[in-house]
């Protein structure tokens, strides 16, 4: 439900709604982390970075997430991360 409790009774329901929102989770924390890594990877951006800055990383970032349950997705688009050559 919108206050954070599950909205049914049932724990096979409950069990799946927690594992969906966990695995929802682990991937955000996954593309942060490859986004993060995308900027430091530019020598530019990684010079400006004071020992603090480096510090405070985390790819628990959230301020980009709709509280709200909307997702908008471009299936035509891919994020813009850059995949190393193997």
């Amino acid at each position: 439900g919108k206050s954070g409790d599950f909205a049914t009774n049932c724990l096979d329901e409950q069990e799946l709604a927690a594992l969906s929102l966990h695995l929802l989770q682990i991937c955000l924390v996954y593309v942060n982390t490859l986004l993060i890594q995308q900027v430091l990877s530019e020598p530019r951006q990684f010079q400006q970075m004071k020992q603090e800055d480096l510090r405070a990383l985390t790819p628990l970032i959230y301020s980009h997430v709709t509280p709200y349950g909307t997702f908008r997705l471009n299936l035509t688009e891919r994020i813009p991360i850059e995949q190393e050559a193997s």
